[in-house]
């Protein structure tokens, strides 16, 4: 059976009493040999809280489904993706808590030598859907061990009005960053701002912060592990966000992740980063008025700047489990089942595409096109750049991320607590203190 909070029950309405709904067919491939989950087995999963609830509810599912076919009783906790991140460190250091967490981004390479191996498990399913994209591998392995497995990212892109877009005169959305201020100037002038998170938001301010880096040519590090953020790329990033910045509705530097979901159905912005739950409860709500936003919006990927190539960061979902847990085969065997296609497709109907797959054979699913306004959700890990970018992940990089190096340095110089010179020159610093421990 699977036991899962009451608060979550009440959240889903008695999702843990949902069942599997029929997936798509088994494709031919290679056949997974690992034993069978010890008798008597019992797993915790600690994942992270729901934007959209029939996403939680579909999890819940196929992890009703699991219990039911093999007696491993499971229970599921959900909090919030900043509240893991030290819940999951915590973990590690005690040896006790969940034995499975469903985090984010570059965690696990904080404690990679407590984690359970999971090589085996990783090729097999690489092997069977097609392989991993690069990005995702590089996030699910450590020293050539798998000790992770990215279940994708909830596919930031622009969301926007397309009404607003047309009144600050464009028929499209702009695909350079020179077009794209001139764009959120013109929206602003229209009276329906942009938004974006300049707090401590995991997957908002992160993206759109390291996507306005990178696309400069800024980065944390170099190839060798060199502190490089200091440098006049990074300082003409920041100049350039600092005018994007004067665009944005008040606010934003406290915003966390579900602020600006809030504002954009509150009628009070017109474009943000998101996933796409923005437009899923719209779409699904009973409120006239949030249908009305549904129909008025679209999604774009992110611009391309001046180094003339994709540079986006996605908040990747990273699975992993410790190797405490007094139940490794029925650990392995949960994963295995959550990352089978059968259950991926449910999954990712039932919450409208909002996880971007790791594995290229799960883009045949039908939500990607049924909706075109869903479609540039799809493929955001091929655009993916690493946390670590341009070095190796890890500790250092997992750290840097952590403490919102980044997001710092660009809200410093967007409010003009310091200029763009000084706030990359502090924010390397920072950095290296990380990468010289």
């Amino acid at each position: 059976m699977i036991d899962v909070s009451r608060r979550q029950i009440l959240q889903s309405g008695g999702a843990a009493g949902l069942l599997l709904l029929p997936g798509a067919a088994a494709r031919a491939a290679p056949t997974w040999n690992g034993p069978p989950p010890e008798p008597g087995a019992s797993i915790r999963v600690l994942r992270w809280k729901q934007f959209i609830q029939a996403e939680f509810d579909s999890f819940v599912a196929n992890t009703k489904k699991f219990a039911d076919q093999t007696g491993v009783k499971v229970r599921v906790d959900a909090e919030s993706w900043d509240d893991i991140r030290p819940k999951s460190a915590v973990a590690a250091n005690v040896g006790a808590g969940p034995d499975v967490i469903f985090g984010t981004l570059d965690d696990p390479f904080k404690f990679s030598e407590k984690l359970l191996d999971l090589t085996d498990l990783a090729e097999y399913l690489g092997d069977k859907y097609g392989g991993w994209y690069p990005v995702a591998r590089k996030y699910g392995t450590h020293d050539k061990r798998w000790i992770a497995l990215p279940d994708g990212a909830t596919g930031g892109c622009m969301n926007y009005r397309i009404s607003t877009m047309r009144a600050a005169g464009f028929d499209e959305f702009p695909k350079d960053t020179a077009g794209y201020l001139k764009l959120c100037q013109g929206l602003k002038k229209a009276g329906k701002p942009p938004g974006f998170a300049l707090g401590h938001a995991t997957g908002d301010a992160n993206g759109w912060c390291q996507w306005c880096l990178w696309a400069f040519g800024g980065k944390t590090v170099d190839d060798n592990n060199n502190v490089v953020i200091d440098s006049p790329e990074t300082v003409a990033a920041l100049e350039y966000a600092k005018q994007l910045y004067g665009t944005y509705i008040d606010g934003v530097l406290s915003w966390l992740d579900p602020s600006n979901n809030k504002a954009f159905l509150a009628d009070q912005i017109s474009l943000t980063l998101n996933g796409i739950s923005i437009y899923t409860v719209a779409k699904n709500s009973p409120d006239p008025a949030l249908n009305a936003i549904a129909a008025d919006m679209d999604h774009a990927n992110m611009p391309i700047g001046p180094v003339g190539r994709p540079t986006e960061q996605q908040n990747i979902l990273n699975t992993y489990a410790y190797t405490y847990t007094k139940y490794p085969n029925a650990v392995r065997e949960y994963l295995r089942f959550m990352w089978e296609k059968p259950q991926v497709d449910y999954w990712e109907t039932q919450s409208n595409g909002y996880i971007a797959p790791p594995l290229p054979a799960w883009n045949d699913n039908p939500i990607w096109t049924a909706d075109p306004k869903v479609t540039p959700f799809r493929d955001v890990l091929k655009y993916a750049l690493d946390d670590g970018y341009s070095g190796a992940l890890g500790s250092a990089s997992a750290a840097v991320m952590g403490d919102f190096v980044v997001v710092d340095m660009f809200a410093e110089a967007c409010t003009g607590n310091k200029s763009p010179k000084d706030a990359a020159h502090d924010a390397a610093e920072r950095v290296k203190r990380f990468y010289s421990a």
